[in-house]
């Protein structure tokens, strides 16, 4: 098996949310976007987002990550630094973001543009209380995040969350 093929496999969903006309849109991504920044980037540029468009992909339950594209700029945002040590697209992510090699005994902790949601609604300080619940898996993170961003029905419809 290729290494691609084993970070698709690995991928629980890749999702692409924009605004069109000020009303957020999400569609589902293939997992062969997720495979690395530069072709999720690619992939969400065709999507006519009012300010860009976000993309949210989730990893086995272990963690995930968030980037936005709007015109040439790319911003970038992994949940778990540590997740580098075992997962080759938090690896590529990691790389992509040019921080140093991770190592066993790191500590996790998100790494990356914090804010950049910020202008969306959801800052640093929000992303950063998000993350640090001990108690929420990936998916219920994003979750969490699009609902503050002003999506969460229709992530959460996407991904099969019910809300409670």
């Amino acid at each position: 098996m290729t290494a691609s093929g084993t970070a698709i496999e690995s991928v629980d969903f890749a999702l692409a949310a924009y605004r069109e006309e000020g009303v957020w849109r999400v569609a589902e991504l293939t997992p062969d976007h997720a495979t690395d920044v530069e072709t999720l980037a690619a992939a969400l540029r065709r999507f006519p987002g009012d300010g860009g468009a976000v993309g949210l992909v989730a990893v086995e339950e272990d963690f995930f990550f968030v980037v936005r594209v709007a015109g040439p700029r790319t911003r970038v945002m992994l949940s778990d630094v540590t997740a580098a040590t075992e997962w080759e697209l938090a690896a590529a992510v990691v790389e992509h973001l040019g921080l140093p090699t991770v190592e066993d005994e790191d500590d996790p902790e998100p790494a990356g543009d914090l804010e950049l949601l910020s202008d969306l609604g959801v800052n640093a300080m929000d992303l950063a209380a998000i993350l640090d619940d001990d108690e929420l898996y990936p998916d219920e993170m994003l979750s969490e995040i699009a609902r503050g961003l002003g999506f969460g029905d229709l992530f959460d419809d996407a991904v099969g969350l019910t809300s409670a």
